[in-house]
């Protein structure tokens, strides 16, 4: 049986009414910024505003509603790096069910708080979610708990798919919607509902779906004709790092899904800075991947667009970390080393050349004890706020003008 055929108009408008008081009906803000860059209106739909922080409360509780007495009875297990298990946790609280969740050792510290506070019985082991996931399957298998899939079974994919209903009803002339993928639940069932909704309209809508580049399983899965598993990347989009498209989610996003672009882990963190600075909005890396994407250039202007903000749960620790990182990665925070003669006055005079060209000094270290050095130099590692690539090449130019050989600090 083709289970991804369960997955229907009517499906998700049932979904619908089961999420009623539980989750909310995100908000769909115009975004000036981004519709300047792209040259078509930009609609954001914030699912990092939904209770828990993000889209998963969506999935999780249909999928529970669904339960038979008996099951509820015997409780649920999922596995999860953080939003699943925080959407599985509370819909299991609110419906009167025992949770208990297996997430990776190095979980983010508040997404594990925050699943032990919605009342489940929080197990962390495996490195991986992968790992966590064959631990939750045991788990079932020796307890008769019911496992929640994060994103391959027709419910979860059900409950994802609200937002595409919530969207063209708020943005009913909406001609592209860029949707984060992982493991395809959400943008499966997004896809399903905005195509069905649109060809009831008697028009067409194009999706397209964004992963993290450094874990992107679905490019290749597609250009295969079937799910494949790549190797785990490093990045900070935890949240869709993904390494196997699901069963029943990859027919789906291979027939209804329009294209599949990656974005790098500098766009990442640029997409995460500009959201905090230009709509004040907090987002986590992978909630912040459709934003990513237009800011590289990656979607076509083909009318009004929605970028789905899929979630906003992130570690403040990450978060000070994406911020110097997006800083440098746009051209807003430079380190540089010059090697300077050892006598009086040189600090002086490259802070003149710095201020001269509009340079804000952040930090200063002046030290002689630098492997390379003769006795009569020291170097200077000076770093500065800048406005841009443009503004960095002047800086550098005009030290060098003044007779310095800077070289710029990598990280």
């Amino acid at each position: 049986m083709n289970a991804g055929g369960e997955v229907t108009l009517a499906r998700i408008e049932d979904a619908a009414r089961a999420l009623a008081g539980i989750a909310q009906r995100t908000p769909v803000d115009h975004a000036s910024y981004f519709s300047d860059l792209l040259g078509a209106p930009v609609h954001l739909k914030l699912e990092n505003l939904q209770r828990t922080g993000s889209f998963k409360l969506r999935g999780a509780t249909y999928r529970l509603s669904r339960l038979s007495a008996d099951e509820r009875a015997r409780g649920v297990v999922a596995a999860s790096a953080g939003n699943h298990a925080q959407g599985v946790a509370f819909a299991a609280q609110q419906l009167g069910v025992e949770a208990t969740i297996f997430m990776p050792l190095g979980a983010p510290v508040p997404k594990l708080l925050a699943t032990k506070g919605y009342g489940a019985t929080v197990v962390t082991d495996g490195a991986t979610v992968e790992e966590c996931l064959a631990l939750a399957a045991e788990h079932a298998t020796r307890t008769g708990a019911v496992l929640i899939h994060p994103f391959d079974h027709p419910d979860v994919i059900a409950g994802q798919g609200t937002i595409g209903l919530e969207i063209l009803a708020d943005v009913p002339d909406a001609r592209t919607l860029v949707v984060p993928i992982g493991g395809g639940g959400l943008i499966a069932g997004v896809a399903v509902a905005a195509k069905a909704v649109a060809a009831r309209e008697g028009r067409d809508i194009r999706i397209v779906g964004v992963q993290a580049a450094a874990t992107a399983a679905f490019p290749p899965s597609l250009a295969a004709g079937h799910p494949v598993t790549v190797e785990r990347g490093g990045t900070i989009a935890d949240g869709i790092a993904v390494v196997r498209p699901g069963e029943i989610t990859f027919p789906l996003v291979r027939d209804l899904v329009d294209e599949v672009v990656t974005v790098e882990e500098d766009q990442l963190a640029r997409a995460v800075l500009t959201l905090l600075e230009r709509t004040k909005l907090v987002v986590e890396p992978a909630g912040a991947a459709s934003i990513a994407a237009i800011l590289a250039g990656l979607i076509e202007a083909s009318g009004p667009t929605v970028a789905l903000v899929s979630g906003g749960n992130i570690d403040p620790l990450l978060l000070q970390r994406i911020v110097a990182h997006g800083l440098v990665a746009s051209g807003r925070y430079m380190t540089i080393r010059i090697p300077l003669p050892d006598r009086p006055g040189q600090l002086a005079r490259v802070s003149e050349l710095l201020a001269g060209v509009g340079a804000n000094v952040i930090e200063v270290l002046h030290t002689r004890h630098d492997l390379g050095l003769t006795l009569n130099d020291v170097v200077l590692q000076v770093s500065v706020e800048t406005r841009g690539p443009n503004h960095q090449a002047d800086t550098l130019e005009a030290l060098r003008a003044a007779g310095y050989e800077p070289e710029v600090v990598a990280g």
